[in-house]
C-alpha cells in the first residue's frame, strides 16, 4: 500500500487528485463520492518524508541536520516551504455558559447573539 502512494505521488507531481471511491477493506464497506486528499497528503512524497522525519526527531533541526546532512538554515527554509504549502487550522474550543454570559455583560455580543451561542448556533 505504501507504495502505490509513493507511485500516485510520482504521478501527480503535486497536482491536485480527487479521490472518488474510498473502500475499508476490513469490512468491505465502500463510499464513493468526491473527495479531495487531506494537505499533508497533498505534499510531494520527498517532503512528506521530511516531515514524518521532524515529527520521529520531535522536531530537533540539529537530528534534521545530522539525518539529511543538511545545514540548520536549509532545514528551516525547507519547513518554511512545507508550512506555506499547508493551511493553518485554528481550533477554537466552545464558549462555556459562564464565557457567553461574561461576553454578554460586558456588552461584547448582543442578546441574540448570546441565545444562538447558548444554543449551539
Amino acid at each position: 500500500m505504501v507504495h502505490d502512494w509513493f507511485e500516485l505521488s510520482r504521478i501527480t507531481h503535486g497536482a491536485a487528485v480527487t479521490i472518488e471511491r474510498a473502500k475499508i477493506d476490513k469490512s468491505g464497506i465502500a463510499v464513493e463520492g468526491s473527495f479531495e486528499l487531506p494537505p499533508l497528503a497533498r505534499l510531494t512524497m520527498e517532503d512528506q518524508i521530511f516531515i514524518i522525519a521532524f515529527i520521529k526527531t520531535h522536531g530537533s533541526i540539529k537530528e534534521m541536520e545530522k539525518l539529511f546532512e543538511i545545514s540548520y538554515p536549509t532545514v528551516k527554509n525547507r519547513l518554511n516551504r512545507i508550512a506555506d504549502q499547508l493551511e493553518f487550522v485554528e481550533i477554537v474550543p466552545p464558549s462555556t455558559k459562564e464565557d457567553i454570559l461574561d461576553r454578554l455583560g460586558n456588552e461584547e455580543i448582543s442578546v441574540e447573539e448570546a441565545i444562538d451561542k447558548l444554543r449551539g448556533k
